[in-house]
Order: structure tokens, then sequence, then C-alpha cells
């Protein structure tokens, strides 16, 4: 399959060529320039043909974040098959563009210069200018608007050899792209409607989050988690959360045993939530760099609507890997971003990270303040570990494995009314006004997590106590290490 990278210098239109490829709103885009920082990796269709496309940060220099970005691009740039470089048509052709283009055609790929924001038939005399780029592969477009890029997706299509031809579309993720002009409404509709849609998740209310946020930029769509079944057990989806600055791309980089998420000591460098899917003894896990959370006296508008992509994250993932700063003291912050992970119901692993800077008290006074701020989570190991000189990292990935064995399990009724019955013989169940409360048998309804139901004459009588106590016993008998166990009372009958 080829790969398409799309390069170019910050605002030049670079994620918003990569929506309308992609055919929905994936990529973030702002005015703000550095938006996009990591490569993103989609596939698509272009013309009857697939690619796997890259949308790259923009190319720029200073400070310490946009050297980074830069490198990342590049290296993109290097792996590509084909390069879109992009400009703004707006303006007039600029020197650091004309330098990075001919570095860029030094590497002998194929490549096309795109002169974006081509608006309409009077800006198109701007193109002349660019032809000082000594290049015949120029195209004017308007991304906005969609003008003028049948001729780009012809040019590219020839590009790409007739054995990468798609007859059937099979995948769900993969989008035809059709040659043929549309207004940017039709082109979003589907999406739009989603986006507008406000269903107030109850958890962000201030009194209850105190205003944790996502870094200021909307989040678009990110569905490639979605893409496999939910009851799939080899499939694992980790989401990597965490504050700003604590060290979740390190970790994902770490995992991957390769630089895929832009690192630096900016807090909140990481924006646009960076998936990466690996095999590991059988197993496909998919990790999630999501963007690291803050907290704010109010949300409101554009950053309620970021929280809002970020939770979308945590209710389609199996796992949470909650990042800790170990070399410094933790936050009410910290538990409150680990209390989403609690009410999306999720495996889990506390990952105390930076440990080799760490400069704290001993260990197991470290392990205590962490069970007492997490009391919620005290199903869920805790590791150690430094993602950048990756101490222990490699015993993250059988622990991941574990615990979804744990999270996927499902006991027989038989053991579970033995527990059952034992735990009533030494305490017995109060009565409530009088009235004698009986569990007649207990069954498990559900994986990821295990969920079981205690049928009983009156669920009302099954007091949270007691509720608790069935689940430490279920828990001594067998191996629920980093998943949450559920009960849920139900009536005979009850479905």
């Amino acid at each position: 399959m080829k790969k398409i990278a799309i390069i170019g210098r910050p605002n030049v239109g670079k994620s918003s060529l990569f929506n309308r490829l992609v055919k929905k709103r994936d990529a973030i885009t702002a005015d703000i320039a550095g938006t996009t920082r990591d490569v993103k990796r989609r596939t698509t269709v272009i013309m009857n043909k697939e690619v796997q496309l890259l949308d790259t940060g923009g190319l720029d220099k200073g400070c310490e974040l946009f050297d980074k970005i830069k490198e990342m691009s590049l290296k993109a740039a290097y792996k590509a098959d084909i390069i879109l470089y992009m400009v703004d048509g707006k303006g007039i052709p600029e020197d650091e563009d004309k330098k990075l283009f001919y570095e860029l055609q030094a590497m002998g790929k194929d490549m096309a210069l795109v002169v974006n924001k081509i608006d309409n038939d009077k800006m198109k005399e701007k193109l002349w200018d660019y032809y000082e780029f000594g290049t015949d592969a120029i195209f004017g477009i308007s991304v906005a608007h969609n003008r003028n890029t049948v001729e780009l997706l012809e040019w590219i299509s020839s590009k790409i050899p007739d054995s990468d031809i798609v007859k059937e579309e099979s995948d769900e993720d993969i989008h035809i792209i059709e040659p043929e002009e549309e207004t940017d409404e039709d082109f979003f509709a589907n999406v739009s409607e989603q986006e507008e849609h406000d269903d107030g998740y109850t958890y962000w209310d201030e009194d209850e989050m105190d205003g944790v946020v996502v870094d200021d930029t909307i989040f678009g769509n990110n569905d490639r988690i979605k893409e496999f079944d939910e009851e799939d057990i080899n499939h694992i989806k980790i989401a990597i959360i965490g504050r700003t600055n604590v060290g979740k791309s390190s970790l994902l980089n770490a995992l991957l045993g390769e630089e895929r998420s832009v690192v630096s000591s900016v807090a909140g460098t990481t924006i646009d939530p960076i998936d990466e899917t690996v095999e590991y003894k059988d197993k496909q896990i998919t990790f999630v760099d999501t963007a690291g959370l803050r907290r704010r006296g109010k949300i409101l508008g554009i950053e309620k609507y970021a929280l809002m992509r970020t939770t979308e994250m945590l209710e389609n993932s199996n796992m949470a890997l909650i990042v800790l700063d170990a070399s410094e003291p933790f936050m009410d912050l910290d538990e409150k971003i680990a209390g989403l992970v609690d009410s999306n119901r999720l495996a889990s692993v506390i990952v105390l990270n930076k440990w080799d800077i760490s400069k704290r008290e001993d260990h197991d006074k470290i392990i205590k303040e962490v069970r007492e701020r997490f009391k919620f989570l005290a199903y869920a190991p805790i590791i150690t570990l430094s993602a950048k000189s990756h101490l222990r990292v490699d015993k993250l990935h059988d622990m991941i494995l574990e615990i979804n064995e744990n999270y996927s399990q499902r006991i027989p009724t038989s053991k579970i009314n033995e527990i059952i019955e034992k735990a009533l013989r030494r305490h017995t169940l109060p009565s409530v006004s009088g009235q004698v409360i009986r569990i007649y048998y207990g069954t498990q309804y559900e994986t990821r997590p295990p969920k079981i139901a205690i049928v009983m004459n009156k669920p009302s009588g099954l007091h949270f106590t007691y509720r608790r106590y069935l689940v430490n016993k279920m828990r001594e008998a067998f191996n629920f290490t980093g998943t949450p166990l559920l009960f849920k009372a139900k009536k005979r009958g009850e479905k």
C-alpha cells in the first residue's frame, strides 16, 4: 500500500485536506499554528485505490516543541512514497517553502505542489508565481470549498499501481473519494450533526470535577479505536490518561519501541489523540495517547466540547493506564482524572512514571500514599517505571495481558453460588423493616467488566456494605486484579 504524506508549514490547510480525503473530521483543525503535532495515519481509498494517508505537523522552527514537530514530519516524508507539499496560495511564494520543497524533491519521490486557498477564479492568477518552484505538478485548490480537486486526485491515482485497486468497500473506515464538486456543508453534514449535539456528560459538573479541561482545541472524531468487535478479547483498547507533562507520550513511544508521539517539555504537547495498534503474544493492543487534562474554574463552549471528545476515548476503551508523575507531589486533579476511569468501569493500571528521577520518600511510603488517595481503584495494580529510560516498561505488556484475562473472564454459576453461600453462612443479610431478605442465586451475565446478577426477593434490601462484602469475597476466590467487579440486584424474571 502506497503512503502519502501531506507536508508543509503551519496553517496551510494540511489537516483540512487530510479530513477531506478520509471523508470525516478526524484531524483537529484550528487557526492556531502548531495544532497538528503528531503524525496521524489513516487508510482511505482515492479513486478506487487504497492508500495510507499521513497528516503531519507544520514545518516550522523556533522553540523545542516546533523543532520536534518538524523532525517527526520529515521522518514521515522519508517513509512516504508520495509527497503532497502544501502552501498557502493567498500569499506570495516563501523562500523557506522553496528550500524545504527542494530538499524533499531531492529524495526522488513522486511529489506535487498543492497551492491551497485558491477560493475563486480570480485567485488562479496567483498560481503563476508558484511555477518558480520548478515543477509541473502544481495544483491550485480550495480545500474549504472543494474546488479544483479532481486533477489532484487523478494525479495521485496515476502514481498508485493498479494492484492497489479496491473492488468492493469492505471496511467501514475506508471511504472512496469521488471526483465531484460538493459544498463543505454537504461534505460534513453527518459529522456536524454529531458535533452540535450535547447530551450533557454529568461528571463534568463543575462541583464534581472543578473544571478539568483538555488543551484549548476542538477534538476531531477518532473512530479507529471503534473498528473492532467489543467482545473480541484478543483486542485490547487502552487509553493513556493523566495530567499534562506526566509523560504519557513518552510512555506510548516506549511501549511501541519507536518515536510515534511528539515529546517535549512544553505542557500540553499532545492535542490530537494518537492511536497505534501492536501485536503482542497473539493479542492486538491499541494504545491511545490522549491530551493532558488540566484544571479550569469553568467549562464553557469549545473546552466543554474538547472534554466530550476525550470522554469518547474512554467510553470506547477497555483499559486505562493512569499516568502519575512520581517525581513530584500528587494533586487532587490526579484523583479526579482517575475518577473518569472508575466511572467508565475500565480495567486499569496506575503507572508511577519518572521513577528514575524521583527524589521523594521510600517506595513503600509512596505506594501507601497512592493507595490512600485512590481507594476507589484499590483493585488497580501499581507499577513504577521510567518511560524515558525504559525502566520496567517491558513488564507492562505482560501486566496488560493478565488484566485483560481478568477483565474478560466468566465465572461458572456454580462457583459464584458457592462463594455466595459461604458468605451468607458467615454473615447473614440483615432484614429490612422486619422483612427477611433472601438471595436465591447469582450468575454472571456480562464480561469486560465482569457483571454478576444477584437474584433476590427484595433487590432494594442489598445494602452497599453487603454488596462490597460480596465483591471482596469474590476477589478472594478469583483473580480480578486490575478490573472492576460489578454486582446488580434483581428480582426473579427481571431482565
